[in-house]
């Protein structure tokens, strides 16, 4: 290990440990500083609202932290690019995702580590702590077990659902190909699409592309490209099985978007070479994408990259996603988190994109960030995101019947959301 890399692993140890443990902890909402308030916060006066509960099962929205609550929960078999490292070795990641929640949409966050493999016993422990929260974010499960196990739970289940490491890439990445065809005038219908990777967040993102209207998906695993000559497909790459036998060449031929979920080195110069002008390629592996932007730029200086490392250009950051989809589905109530609601997530954030851009993002980001190539998708610390994202999604909610509430008015929602969190305030 070079001194730098010690150097920041003990930076990041020491960052975790401090004084107080851990990134995360609890506070208290209410004042509890009388004698009053302890007969209020707990006996006699807790049995008052337990009581409304239990006579109408909503009153928990009124009375409790359910209604800004998310479990983040997790079984460790998928963690970053560390794999199968357990339960308990994935909790500094899940309390990650707690502190991403809470900065970035006000949510709080418990994170649960379930220490088991078996789907069924997963599901089942998820289920009956489920009343606890307002939503569900299942993080770092690898697949195929992923796809049952959200399965099984959004339909158990009658609050929101989502697994963030399927969905998450799907959203932000569809959001960046809507603004990459924009600027070279494609269409969508028309795009001829590579996905390298066959796991989670490739299912995933394949199945959204082809809901935006993408028809020609073409998906490469460790063994080539998915067709039907093969015989070890599971169900989940079946879906995007092509009908004739066809090589990796003649996948990339006059392909418009390679968007890489592997790992280094599964394409290459000579792949990207073939591809139609203007190419869009997403080097998403991380933290070693599949090319690095200068490898790709060598060979095609008429590309448009991104990547999923925030040290270059258009980051494809789940953090542009989570937070937002589930601020605008738990304050509308929606029983689920469904299709319509991701693709309004991801037109939100293509939309977003293409505003002028305030000028607090170019100090932050010590630079002129202008709608382009090099900019297609908002900036992580965009304080619009939470408006402009979680008020789409929410809207999606309510027209698509996942939600029951009425009355809904977006723009009034819009004002709700700058008033709680305080955008364009002073402090």
């Amino acid at each position: 290990m070079s001194i730098k890399k010690a150097s920041f692993a003990q930076e990041a140890l020491d960052y975790h440990e401090g004084e107080r443990p851990g990134k995360i902890a609890t506070e208290v909402t209410k004042s509890f500083t009388s004698q009053k308030d302890l007969s209020l916060a707990y006996t006699p006066g807790v049995a008052v609202p337990c009581l409304h509960i239990e006579e109408n099962p909503e009153d928990a929205y009124r009375y409790t932290a359910k209604a800004n609550l998310i479990g983040v929960i997790s079984n460790g078999t998928a963690v970053l690019g560390l794999g199968d490292i357990g339960a308990l070795a994935s909790k500094p990641v899940m309390e990650g995702k707690g502190v991403l929640f809470k900065k970035f949409s006000d949510l709080d966050a418990f994170d649960i580590e379930v220490d088991t493999k078996d789907i069924a016993r997963f599901c089942n422990v998820v289920e009956a702590i489920a009343p606890t929260f307002g939503g569900i974010n299942l993080e770092d499960i690898k697949a195929p077990e992923c796809f049952e196990i959200e399965k099984r739970l959004v339909e158990a289940l009658d609050i929101p659902v989502m697994h963030d490491d399927q969905h998450g890439t799907a959203v932000i990445s569809t959001a960046a190909i809507m603004n990459a065809c924009h600027i070279t005038e494609r269409k969508l219908s028309e795009l001829r699409v590579v996905i390298v990777g066959a796991g989670a967040a490739a299912i995933s993102c394949g199945r959204l592309y082809r809901e935006m209207g993408v028809e020609t998906i073409m998906m490469i695993d460790s063994k080539g490209v998915i067709h039907n000559g093969r015989d070890d497909l599971n169900v989940y790459k079946k879906e995007f099985s092509l009908q004739v036998p066809t090589t990796q060449e003649e996948a990339f031929t006059n392909a418009d978007i390679v968007v890489g979920l592997s790992r280094p080195g599964t394409f290459g110069a000579e792949d990207i070479k073939r591809m139609a002008k203007d190419p869009v390629i997403f080097t998403l592996a991380n933290p070693t994408p599949e090319m690095f932007p200068e490898e790709v730029q060598a060979v095609r200086p008429d590309a448009i990259i991104a990547t999923g490392r925030s040290d270059f250009a258009n980051q494809v950051n789940n953090v542009l996603g989570f937070p937002f989809i589930f601020r605008g589905a738990i304050d509308v109530r929606a029983k689920k988190i469904n299709i319509e609601m991701k693709l309004a997530a991801a037109q939100a954030l293509a939309d977003l994109a293409r505003q002028e851009v305030p000028e607090y993002i170019n100090e932050l980001y010590n630079t002129t960030v202008t709608f382009g190539r090099e900019y297609l998708i908002p900036k992580p610390f965009d304080k619009r995101l939470i408006i402009e994202v979680s008020a789409a999604v929410a809207e999606a909610a309510v027209r698509s019947g996942s939600s029951q509430q009425s009355g809904f008015k977006i723009e009034v929602y819009k004002e709700q959301l700058a008033k709680r969190h305080c955008i364009d305030c002073d402090h």
